[in-house]
């Protein structure tokens, strides 16, 4: 490698890809397309970047495995910037077994991130963590090591342990000020903000107020009955009954824990369960149905008693009842909780996330471009969506996880 090319590499380590556009500018051998192209990522033409990669990978030789998988995996964290959540995994393990295999543990450590973090994205946070199990990341150099930290941050926040976050947060901190690169900085800086903005809105008594991820977590820790609207649960500190495929019986579920200590009206119930202005006796009839449907599903939680005007819950043994919602509310709120991250993502990235169709991602996302509330750019599969950042308004409890105990 000549001494453009390592001068080149040494400024990029440094996060200074300027500096490394001097040197291999006008070049157009492999490595210097590679080493173009990831300059280019950080500067943030993701496009030419991803052009440049693969030209690069196409110039090295048979014999120059390691290289090609190098450039497999920076073109993969370009996809997973830009939200492209549906690349080739296999291309990534394999490039990742290529660099084991010759030794290249640090770049290999660095792909299998990359893994982790997608599997972030999309909630599966069971194989991200056994993912994360067999990195051990006591010889990575200093970014290395702040990205690690960074997604063990990740885990621990969706899981809700608050503690583990913050003190991995910490070590991404002192990791990244090592490293000496103001983006890696930045990026450390940007998750530790995610602890300090409100979550979730509690609802108890017909008051409502904003908690913190670490108040969520005292929340379901404590003895109250907690009817998570956030994730469409029941819970309280031991048990916890899924209602997300039961929207009529979370529907009720939620009225009655508003409306506790006292009951809910049957006009309310019906108009919050089947979205109907008047109740006719079919709607009375269906509401009994539903009813008994739901004191079924909560009978290990909660009992749901007929009152003179309607139904009320009674808690087993919490003596307190409570809803946790989401910030804010209203039509596609779990869509716009995606793009508050300030990243421009793909309709299939947004399905993926949510576990939702692509098409009912697309109408969700044509209604809030009509109302100004999102934008997009590109045409076709190039098109991206994204709005500016809303404040108060994380995803951390949107995203389609599952706490322990579910």
């Amino acid at each position: 490698m000549d001494s453009l090319i390592t001068a080149a590499a040494r400024a990029l380590a440094a996060g200074d890809p300027l500096g490394a556009l001097n040197r291999v500018a006008l070049r157009d051998d492999a490595p210097a397309l590679a080493l173009r192209g990831i300059a280019m990522a950080r500067l943030g033409d993701l496009v030419r970047a991803k052009a440049l990669l693969r030209s690069a990978a196409r110039a090295f030789g048979p014999r120059e495995a390691v290289a090609r998988a190098r450039c497999v995996v920076a073109e993969a964290e370009i996809a997973l910037v830009s939200r492209d959540l549906g690349w080739p995994a296999k291309a990534l393990d394999a490039a990742r077994a290529t660099l084991e295999e010759h030794g290249d543990r640090v770049n290999a450590a660095f792909a299998r991130h990359l893994e982790i973090r997608r599997l972030l994205l999309i909630g599966r946070l069971d194989e991200a963590e056994r993912a994360l199990a067999e990195l051990d990341p006591a010889p990575f150099p200093p970014a290395s090591r702040a990205a690690h930290e960074l997604v063990v941050a990740g885990i621990a926040t969706r899981r809700l342990r608050t503690k583990a976050a913050r003190a991995a947060l910490a070590r991404a901190e002192r990791a990244a000020r090592h490293a000496g690169i103001p983006a890696l900085t930045a990026e450390v800086e940007s998750a530790s903000r995610v602890l300090d903005t409100p979550a979730a809105r509690l609802i108890v008594h017909g008051e409502e107020r904003l908690l913190l991820l670490e108040e969520v977590e005292a929340l379901l820790a404590s003895g109250a009955l907690v009817v998570d609207a956030c994730r469409h649960v029941v819970r309280d500190a031991r048990t916890a009954v899924a209602l997300a495929r039961r929207p009529v019986l979370f529907a009720l579920a939620r009225a009655l824990g508003e409306a506790w200590p006292g009951d809910a009206s049957r006009g309310t119930l019906v108009a919050r369960a089947f979205r109907a202005k008047l109740a006719d006796e079919s709607h009375r009839a269906r509401l009994r149905v539903e009813v008994g449907r739901l004191r079924a599903a909560l009978r290990m939680l909660a009992g749901v008693s007929a009152t003179r005007r309607g139904f009320a819950l009674v808690p087993r043994g919490a003596r307190e009842v409570v809803v946790l919602a989401r910030p804010v509310e209203g039509d596609h709120a779990a869509v716009l909780a995606f793009l508050a991250d300030g990243e421009s993502w793909s309709s299939s990235a947004l399905a993926l996330a949510l576990g939702a169709s692509q098409r009912t991602v697309q109408r969700a996302l044509d209604s809030l471009a009509a109302a100004g509330k999102v934008q997009s750019f590109g045409r076709g599969r190039a098109r991206r969506w994204t709005t500016p950042p809303v404040p108060g308004f994380p995803t951390a409890l949107l995203l389609p996880a599952r706490l322990p105990g579910d």
